[in-house]
């Protein structure tokens, strides 16, 4: 079967010599293959296209994709409409379990749970009339689904949603934490989830003034405290540091013993926490979707990380995801950049301490720290927003800041922006090592208020990189970005760090991002809201520990050099502690250790 897809969204018929149909070779022999719609954009034919796919490499925006699609993929789920992205597969909601999906964005996640919680009906892939739920149920007799969609079918199930972005709660209720939480404790837990997700503090506080952590904390306690069937929880953990993201993955898997739970995240190490299966999500982006069939866990987050499906045989991605100790160890000897002065910062409630240190040339110095302890403070001081007490603005070196949270307002073109960050826009440098390897060539005509919130972070992180700088500072460029997306943003940062000369700072709460890209760690410890001190920066292994030690937590490292999180009390937990180690920590290794100094 072949897909030909139109990206509306990209398509602009009006600014370009619609090479798509003058180069069609059917066009050419006289064949409607090709035209342009009343809409204005371009529309194919999958019957007459013969999958040559000169009008994809032709289009100046990207704006087509020609797909061929294996033969076993016959009867999709449901198709958006012709030219339209289309999905293959459904996860599997089980009662008592946590269900993972983990896949790239644009996959078909969302849809897949706008299927299974009754707010669209699938089509199978049929325009030409309405598609009756008798036809469907038919089509998954004898599937684990059908009793499932029995219900969706006779609108007995009631689903709760907690959206992949949550800004738009303020816009869509006004009045405070309190009112909005009220309005929605259909299981009478508010009190029970108010202290475990400490919004004690900010009840009475109006949503528009919350902060990005604080608005992720109310949006998963209205999902939670809701009376449903089915719960869908879209990424929980954006903005929420690691000690916050154990407490949501805690109360999600209470959750879980009662009702049926699908989880969409993408930080991996609260995923293989928190789920029992997982469904890995393929294909292509905006394009088409497959959702397999669940897999226990661990298989399928490492069967994802390979980039290849074992029991589907399909290779999902070119190259695997690797993580390795000796990436932390660099055998450059680093000229220092700039020395980090010590400083303090105090605000009514809150003191900052800055114990100083140094920032070397190409390096990437990660910061770790639970939120409310400074760590956005500290950026804004280096960035010159913020000037310390009894002292004036740091403007030792040039600073390039990514903030936390990008607000998106501008009627201007994604190229329009970055043009006016950066000279170098037009040379085979910034092409090749900024745009492409970000996905931003698609969307350089789109505006950028009209960006989703994944487009939005790496337009800012491209921002932050094209300007000239001599330390670059991002503050949590993993939030809204799929595993695939972190990788390569990692990637990039880093190369930026090498060819710039420059020293970059990134404050992340991801573990799988903070050990893949940094080489050494600046930890922030104190009292969240109260007080902070910024010490370091540290080797990663000593940061890690001492960052890890203030928490509680411990991470272990399995046979492919993945790290996966404790379950607290555990018996590996309780051997890390004994041993002070809390993060580079391979148990196989421990053993073989163990049992050579037993034989001598």
């Amino acid at each position: 079967m072949r897909l030909a897809i139109v990206h509306k969204d990209r398509c602009h018929a009006k600014k370009c010599g619609k090479e798509c149909i003058a180069y069609c070779p059917r066009v050419r022999t006289g064949d409607e293959t090709i035209i342009i719609g009343e809409s204005g954009r371009a529309e194919i034919s999958e019957e007459l296209c013969v999958g040559c796919g000169i009008c994809v490499k032709k289009c100046p925006f990207e704006a087509l994709d020609i797909i061929q699609l294996p033969e076993e993929l016959d009867t999709p789920v449901t198709r958006y409409g012709p030219n339209a992205f289309v999905l293959y597969g459904l996860p599997q909601p089980v009662a008592g379990k946590v269900t993972g999906m983990l896949g790239p964005n644009g996959i078909g996640k969302s849809t897949a749970v706008k299927i299974l919680s009754g707010q669209m009906k699938p089509n199978l892939g049929i325009f030409d009339h309405e598609v009756e739920w008798a036809e469907i149920l038919k089509h998954y007799a004898g599937t684990e689904l059908l009793d499932y969609l029995k219900q969706v079918a006779a609108k007995t199930i009631k689903a709760s949603i907690k959206p992949q972005y949550i800004d738009f709660i303020p816009k869509a209720f006004k009045g405070t934490v309190r009112s909005l939480l009220e309005q929605n404790d259909e299981r009478k837990k508010l009190d029970y989830y108010a202290k475990e997700l400490a919004l004690d503090t900010i009840l009475d506080k109006d949503l528009t003034y919350l902060s990005g952590g604080e608005l992720q904390r109310v949006a998963l306690t209205v999902a939670l405290s809701k009376e449903a069937n089915f719960y869908f929880l879209d990424e929980v953990t954006p903005f929420l540091d690691i000690y916050q993201r154990m407490t949501a993955a805690r109360l999600i898997r209470e959750l879980a013993s009662e009702h049926p739970v699908i989880l969409v995240e993408h930080d991996i190490a609260i995923l293989d926490m928190v789920a029992e299966t997982v469904h890995i999500g393929y294909g292509k982006p905006s394009a088409f979707g497959i959702i397999s069939r669940p897999k226990g866990v661990r298989v399928g987050v490492n069967q994802y990380l390979e980039g290849f499906v074992a029991e589907e045989n399909v290779r999902i991605r070119d190259y695997p995801v690797l993580f390795e100790t000796r990436s932390h160890e660099s055998d450059v000897d680093r000229e220092t950049l700039m020395t980090i002065p010590k400083m303090t910062k105090s605000f009514p409630g809150f003191d900052l301490t800055v114990d100083g240190g140094e920032v070397r040339r190409g390096e990437v110095l990660g910061i770790v720290g639970a939120n409310g302890i400074g760590k956005s403070t500290f950026a804004k001081l280096l960035a010159g927003v913020e000037t310390p007490d009894g002292g004036k603005k740091f403007d030792t070196v040039r600073v390039s800041y990514k903030p936390q949270y990008v607000t998106a307002d501008s009627s201007d073109s994604v190229e329009f922006t970055l043009r006016s960050a950066t000279r170098r826009f037009d040379t085979s440098y910034y092409q090749h090592e900024i745009l492409e390897p970000l996905g931003l060539m698609p969307i350089l005509q789109s505006e950028v208020k009209n960006l989703s919130g994944g487009e939005l972070q790496r337009v800012a992180i491209a921002l932050c990189l094209s300007r000239e700088a001599d330390l670059y500072i991002l503050d949590e460029p993993s939030a809204h970005l799929d595993v695939e997306q972190r990788l390569v943003t990692t990637k990039v940062i880093k190369r930026a760090a090498e060819d710039k000369g420059a020293g970059i700072m990134v404050i992340d709460h991801d573990m799988y991002t903070i050990d893949m890209i940094s080489e050494r760690l600046l930890v922030f410890d104190g009292v969240p809201g109260k007080e902070g001190t910024a010490r370091g920066p540290f080797e990663m292994k000593d940061g890690m520990n001492m960052f890890l030690s203030n928490l509680g937590i411990t991470f272990r490292r399995d046979k492919t050099g993945r790290p996966r999180i404790n379950n607290p009390g555990s018996y590996l937990d309780r051997e890390q502690k004994a041993a002070g180690e809390y993060y580079y920590y391979n148990a196989a290794e421990s053993a073989l250790a163990a049992e050579g100094s037993t034989e001598e």
